[in-house]
């Protein structure tokens, strides 16, 4: 008696779950979309476990530096959740640099010294040595910036930055995923003259940016794409755009350049199976973003950086395959001889001598 009531009970919930499914409205509008067949892990980018030789900074005391920056002191400067922009001292101690009660992404130091924020709530954002803070610009076009995110800037100071998306904002990013639309724009701003100009429209969650060493082009990572966009500046392909790398063995995050040939790419984890299964079932996506994220597939914990020269040719892979030590990494930047790595979800700035690979 007490199975078929617990068995009856199932069932009911089963049946209501199922009606709940149906009636609720869904959050997305998703389309169809048949991603390519995932790179193997094997030549140049065959997996080892370089990335478990990086220092830790500021373990357990930064939470979701998703960005991070080195000052001419070396003090490196990350954002956490929170809204709070932290710097980890020389000596490892951190302190508070500025707060923008938002949530701090892309950051790029300005030639005069100012720290150049993303900050996804906020806008694009200028903070001078004493933490104060100031919007530079929040819309274009007459669209309200949703989820600003990444940015580099030129030698000339013009800031080249992203818009991941104009629907969804940075607590949602999972649902653009599914819905598979181009909702992101790269822009630029001119601190000269004020002016915020759209470069490049319907983009598939536009994320990191990075400009070439002779500032002819600058790139876009269409993190759900799987791909990188490149926007030429100069000659003859000027104001039109192509694509510099496309089909890459994960989700590619940030992007940075060293300015001498080489770009680094920050990969938040390696491609998911399920995820590109359901791709191409709009009904499947729609329901999906009715359930609790709690059982939607998990990214696989992995560090991945890559080294791209500027042919869009991949030339070497750092991993920690296990992610043990590095995971989740969305962000990667060259200075002095290290790499300092940023990541979205953990507690910690990675910081890997290139000396070591």
């Amino acid at each position: 008696m007490v199975k078929r009531i617990v068995v009856g009970l199932v069932i009911f919930m089963i049946a209501l779950t199922g009606i709940y499914l149906i009636v609720t409205p869904s959050p997305v509008s998703p389309v169809a979309y048949v991603p390519p067949e995932k790179p193997e892990l094997s030549g140049v980018l065959a997996p080892n476990d370089l990335l478990t030789a990086a220092d830790i900074l500021g373990a357990g005391l930064v939470d979701g530096p998703e960005d991070v920056d080195v000052d001419s002191e070396g003090r490196v400067y990350g954002g956490t959740s929170d809204g709070k922009i932290l710097r980890v001292l020389p000596d490892g101690n951190v302190e508070l640099f500025a707060d923008t009660h938002g949530r701090p992404l892309g950051l790029h130091f300005d030639a005069e010294g100012n720290l150049i924020v993303c900050d996804s709530h906020k806008g694009l954002l200028s903070v001078d040595k004493n933490g104060q803070i100031r919007c530079l610009c929040d819309s274009a076009e007459g669209i309200q910036f949703r989820f600003t995110d990444d940015l580099d800037i030129a030698s000339n100071g013009v800031i080249y930055f992203t818009d991941a998306s104009d629907k969804f904002s940075q607590a949602d990013y999972l649902l653009d995923l599914l819905e598979a639309r181009p909702h992101g724009r790269l822009l630029s701003y001119d601190p000269k003259t004020g002016q915020t100009r759209v470069l490049l429209r319907y983009l598939y969650f536009a994320n990191g940016v990075a400009l070439s060493e002779h500032e002819d082009f600058v790139l876009v990572n269409e993190t759900y794409r799987y791909r990188i966009t490149r926007y030429w500046l100069k000659g003859p392909m000027a104001g039109k755009s192509d694509v510099f790398i496309d089909n890459l063995p994960g989700f590619p995050d940030g992007v940075s350049a060293n300015r001498r040939g080489t770009f680094w790419v920050a990969l938040f984890t390696v491609r998911n199976d399920l995820v590109d299964r359901f791709h191409p079932w709009v009904l499947l996506k729609s329901l999906m973003a009715r359930t609790p994220r709690a059982v939607w597939p998990k990214p696989e914990p992995y560090g991945l950086v890559l080294a791209l020269d500027e042919d869009g040719n991949i030339i070497r892979s750092l991993h920690d395959p296990n992610g043990r030590h590095l995971k989740e990494i969305t962000s990667v930047e060259e200075h002095e001889g290290y790499l300092y790595l940023g990541s979205l979800h953990n507690d910690r700035i990675g910081r890997f001598a290139l000396s070591a690979d």
